[in-house]
């Protein structure tokens, strides 16, 4: 079966934080791998003035400076979702940043108390950008996999909003405990990992590795830091990889019957775990035992999300056991998303569109739904005939893309 080792063949970004990261760092990094710039420019300035970016250098090394021209501000995580729910993004970018905001939230709440109620360096219009920018980017970029190498903290003390903390800071520290990260101090005295740099990388990455998986680099970003740094490049690099993941990508699969439980019910429970990380999720009609009709609902989930997606499934469904199969093996089959300009009732519009390879023959077509039911919204059209139109242009688009 010759297409069968090219199943295995992903696409892998892989961060390196030896300088440590922040926001814009993060944002610089992605651009600099190809990441759409005006699509990213545009969600980032539904929340703040247009970014400004240009290419500086941090010694010696050249790489991409992030400006979002924006202040501080304190606010409470419902202020701060509302900003991000207003952003030109999709659904999946929206949902990501809420889930950095949250896990920020829990780290706040846990090193101030319950009484903590608003954010302090992170609650600010930039930070709020910039977790906007990073997600937006991942999704443009479409990795299968993502991981960071060992990220520096820092050394020393800082002074924050509470007054002078070791490095790392405490919501910083508390962020890392959340995540699989793989830290280390660096050589820099002072703080090298933001907070909002934390969150990100904790929520994006699959896991901490100490090196690069064996693979192809297909090309290498850098995202500067303010500082200048006259001994070492204040620079987040980033590699978008090519390599043979099959045996690393992992899932677990969690399951439950329930035989009470309302079809609008399940429905907003299987919206909820796909928003909260969940890769795939579905209700099976079934027979249960006295004959009694129910459903099995299954997800397949990230390992380092099983604990909190079982939660949601026990809370949801008012279940008092879910069984978890852990640790299983998912082949993969390439794949990447293409923006593509498709012409609509005489529109002209840029859509998003999923293609799939085995090997290099193309087998998938598949325009972003959500993308696709918005649009149709909108023009008040059937979706139907949005995604019909929409993978017409994709398939041409494919076959003059190989001519």
């Amino acid at each position: 079966m010759p297409g069968l080792k090219s199943i295995g063949t992903m696409r892998l970004l892989a961060f390196d934080p030896f300088h440590g990261a922040a926001g814009d760092m993060i944002c610089g990094a992605l651009l600099g791998l190809g990441a759409d710039k005006e699509q990213v420019m545009r969600a980032m300035s539904s929340v703040v003035e247009r970014p400004h970016i240009e290419t500086v250098t941090r010694c010696g090394i050249a790489a991409l400076k992030v400006h979002t021209r924006a202040g501080p501000a304190h606010r409470t995580l419902h202020e701060v979702l509302a900003i991000v729910q207003r952003a030109d993004a999709p659904s999946p970018v929206i949902s990501q940043a809420e889930r950095i905001f949250r896990r920020i939230a829990a780290a706040e709440e846990a090193v101030h108390g319950t009484f903590h109620v608003h954010f302090h360096e992170v609650g600010a219009d930039d930070a709020i950008a910039d977790v906007i920018g990073a997600c937006m980017a991942v999704y443009l970029l479409s990795p299968d996999i993502i991981v960071s190498l060992p990220v520096a903290v820092g050394r020393g003390m800082l002074t924050c909003a509470h007054g002078t903390f070791p490095v790392p800071a405490p919501a910083t520290a508390e962020i890392l405990s959340s995540g699989h990260l793989v830290v280390m101090a660096g050589d820099y005295t002072g703080e090298q990992l933001t907070p909002t740099g934390a969150a990100i990388l904790t929520e994006i990455c699959r896991k901490g590795m100490n090196n690069l998986p064996t693979g192809t680099i297909l090309k290498t970003g850098y995202g500067a830091g303010t500082r200048d740094d006259p001994t070492s490049p204040n620079v987040l690099r980033a590699f978008l990889m090519e390599y043979q993941g099959m045996s690393e990508d992992l899932v677990d699969v969690l399951e439950t019957n329930v035989d009470d439980m309302t079809g609008e019910c399940i429905g907003t429970v299987l919206t909820r775990v796909m928003e909260e990380g969940a890769r795939d999720a579905c209700a099976i009609p079934i027979l249960m035992k006295k004959g009694r009709p129910g459903h099995l609902i299954r997800v397949i989930a990230p390992p380092a999300r099983s604990a909190s997606l079982a939660e949601i499934l026990a809370r949801e469904l008012g279940t008092l056991g879910i069984r978890v199969t852990p640790a299983v093996h998912r082949f993969i089959a390439r794949r990447e998303i293409q923006h593509i300009p498709v012409c609509i009732h005489g529109e002209e519009i840029v859509f998003p569109v999923k293609f799939g390879y085995i090997g290099d023959a193309c087998y998938l077509v598949k325009p972003e739904y959500a993308f696709a039911e918005e649009y149709a919204r909108q023009r008040n059209i059937p979706v139907r005939d949005v995604l019909h139109e929409v993978t017409k242009a994709g398939k041409r688009y494919h076959t003059g893309e190989r001519n």
